[in-house]
């Protein structure tokens, strides 16, 4: 038998193949091996400079960019609608008012009080169309709007009924002026606040955006500065050259961007908290005291009209009494146009906004008086004689109702002057900031870049 041999036959093992390394893992590498050498580091630094120098721009354009279109915005859009707001306050109100003189003159209404009606219908109509084509789609202020338009023709249609059945002699014509008050005061002016208030919470809002200080861009910039400033030091510690004409032409830059924003910023914040406190501020106190004006003229002619029909309840020395309701009203009215026109003249800073309100003051006093006076002779019973006390001419309270209207409006008018130049001086201390702070950190980037390059020419 023949022995068979068998050779055992070595096993075949391949190696792995060595892993791949990522571009990432590649680069870090080399950015390692770069910084073992000056040109290398040089790179490096030159690198970092340039990104922190356009950085700072960029982030400087932004800012300032948000910053001037906030106070673009406060300048030409909201404060004018929020005082477009008030208009239409005013207007129905006042529309409201001359409604109740014409209706308490009877057959004898004045060509000049059905006027001012149709006038303050027309001119609420007109603000309603400029809000409304500036309110944002959905927005609560344009549902205020839309209200507004529906109740506007509702309300006008109430106030042509009571004057043709007033002229007729009707009594049902009283019932038909005090139901279109009653849309007026319940539904039409709420609305109205409503929108007024809304207005000036956009113009609050507008403000918030545009008064803060750019922290993030002057930290930027400081940080910059700093990069900069150590650059030079080290090339000045290497090379023993006092300067390098790239890398100070990039600290001028960047130094010229951080002055500008910070004064230019703060000379735009002083002017916009200027007409801040000395324009919106007063505006607002001086509209709030222009609608309680209104509301208490409206009162007080309805007072007349309803002839004691409307009563309330207060409580007087612990005791709950009976007094007519719109008589009431106009107490009230009066007493919060009395603070008004009070805050009004400690806010003003000029003897041309206070002279007016001062002038408002004395109005409201000698219109207190006449209508007290109004009111003992309709008490007594003596409707025509207290009738002629509110809507007669020279002696009336009407008098000074509209005395008292013409100041206000001399005294919004000045302050609204007073706002367009504190808010326009703000935003023109932004006035090309974003463009130049862009150009020259671009021009800083490029200096840092080419002072950067010379120092690598040493070594070619």
């Amino acid at each position: 038998m023949g022995e068979v041999n068998s050779v055992a036959q070595p096993a075949s093992s391949t190696a792995p193949p060595p892993t791949r390394r990522t571009a990432f893992a590649e680069g870090v590498d080399r950015a390692r091996a770069a910084a073992t050498t000056e040109p290398g580091r040089l790179r490096i630094i030159g690198a970092l400079l340039a990104l922190l120098v356009v950085a700072f721009g960029a982030v400087t354009a932004w800012q300032t960019a948000d910053r001037e279109a906030a106070a673009d915005d406060v300048l030409h859009k909201s404060q004018p609608l929020s005082t477009a707001a008030a208009d239409i306050y005013r207007s129905l109100a006042d529309a409201n008012t001359a409604a109740s003189s014409g209706f308490l003159a009877g057959g004898q209404e004045t060509a000049e009080s059905r006027r001012r009606y149709e006038e303050d219908i027309d001119e609420a109509a007109a603000k309603l169309i400029t809000a409304a084509n500036n309110a944002d789609p959905g927005s609560p202020s344009a549902a205020a709007i839309t209200k507004l338009n529906t109740l506007l023709p509702e309300y006008k249609g109430l106030v042509e009924r009571a004057r043709t059945y007033n002229r007729q002699g009707f009594p049902v014509g009283g019932a038909y002026l005090r139901y279109a008050n009653e849309k007026m005061q319940d539904e039409m002016l709420p609305a109205a606040e409503d929108l007024y208030k809304k207005e000036n919470q956009r113009l609050e809002d507008d403000y918030a955006d545009a008064t803060p200080y750019p922290w993030a861009a002057i930290a930027l910039g400081v940080l910059a500065l700093a990069a900069l400033a150590w650059a030079q030091h080290r090339t000045y510690r290497r090379t023993n050259r006092l300067l390098n004409h790239g890398l100070v032409a990039a600290t001028a830059a960047t130094t010229v961007v951080l002055l500008w924003l910070v004064i230019g910023h703060s000379v735009a914040r002083a002017g916009l908290n200027d007409s801040y406190d000395h324009g919106v501020r007063s505006l607002n106190v001086l509209h709030d005291a222009r609608i309680a004006s209104l509301k208490a003229r409206g009162n007080e002619n309805l007072t007349l009209v309803a002839r004691g029909a409307e009563t309330t309840k207060v409580t007087a020395d612990g005791k709950e009494v009976t007094v007519d309701r719109y008589d009431h009203d106009f107490s009230s009215d009066i007493a919060t146009l009395g603070k008004g026109l009070a805050q009004a003249a400690r806010l003003a800073d000029d003897r041309a906004g206070e002279q007016p309100v001062t002038s408002a003051e004395s109005n409201m006093a000698e219109w207190k008086k006449r209508h007290t006076a109004a009111r003992a002779q309709d008490d007594n019973g003596n409707y025509e004689q207290a009738l002629a006390l509110v809507i007669g001419g020279k002696g009336a309270t009407g008098e000074c109702f509209d005395s008292v209207e013409s100041n206000l409006e001399k005294a919004l008018a000045h302050e609204q002057t007073e706002f367009r130049q504190a808010a326009g001086d703000g935003l023109d201390a932004m006035t090309g900031l974003t463009a130049g702070a862009a150009v020259l950190a671009v021009l800083g980037a490029a200096g840092a870049v080419l002072g950067i390059g010379r120092r690598l020419s040493e070594y070619r």
